[in-house]
């Protein structure tokens, strides 16, 4: 691993977010992650619909569930689809959290959905960016997609997110 590298994980390290991931990481599980997600959903209170459990975080991948309740189900009885693009939303700031350096800023531009199949019970949200993009060369404002795959109960990708962001060096 080079200096580079070693720079860019300090700097992530340095986000509140993650700051909060790694303290919650010391308590009892799944203690920690249930307190670290009602945080999340305190301080952005429309992802409380979804009831997000968030299972794994780090820089470039995310993990979080959520049950199958009246709140988020449709008239068919599954998943309903903009509760799992809620979902997707969820995973995506949260790898965006623990991946986006200080040095930089996100904000969300874009979803495409594609609704694959009827879901079978609750949904788990895994947002992956691999490879991660190199944020000292970003010195102006650039896109980045992060694919989101909801799998159901059943192991089956109901729908699949991916969500632009745009990321920008934060103003001196």
């Amino acid at each position: 691993m080079g200096l580079k590298t070693d720079v860019r994980r300090n700097l992530t390290a340095l986000t509140g977010t993650w700051e909060l991931w790694q303290r919650s990481q010391s308590l009892p599980q799944p203690i920690g992650t249930r307190l670290f997600s009602a945080a999340v959903a305190l301080k952005a209170p429309y992802f409380r619909t979804v009831l997000p459990h968030v299972r794994e975080l780090g820089p470039g991948r995310c993990v979080v569930t959520a049950p199958k309740w009246w709140g988020v189900q449709n008239h068919i009885g599954t998943f309903h689809a903009i509760a799992a693009c809620n979902l997707a939303e969820v995973a995506m700031g949260m790898l965006a959290e623990a991946t986006v350096p200080p040095t930089h800023r996100w904000i969300p531009k874009a979803m495409t959905a594609q609704y694959l199949a009827k879901t079978q019970g609750g949904l788990t949200a895994t947002a992956q960016l691999d490879p991660r993009p190199d944020f000292a060369l970003i010195t102006s404002g650039v896109d980045v997609v992060v694919p989101v795959s909801l799998v159901d109960a059943a192991g089956v990708e109901s729908v699949h997110c991916d969500i632009t962001i745009w990321v920008t060096p934060r103003k001196r």
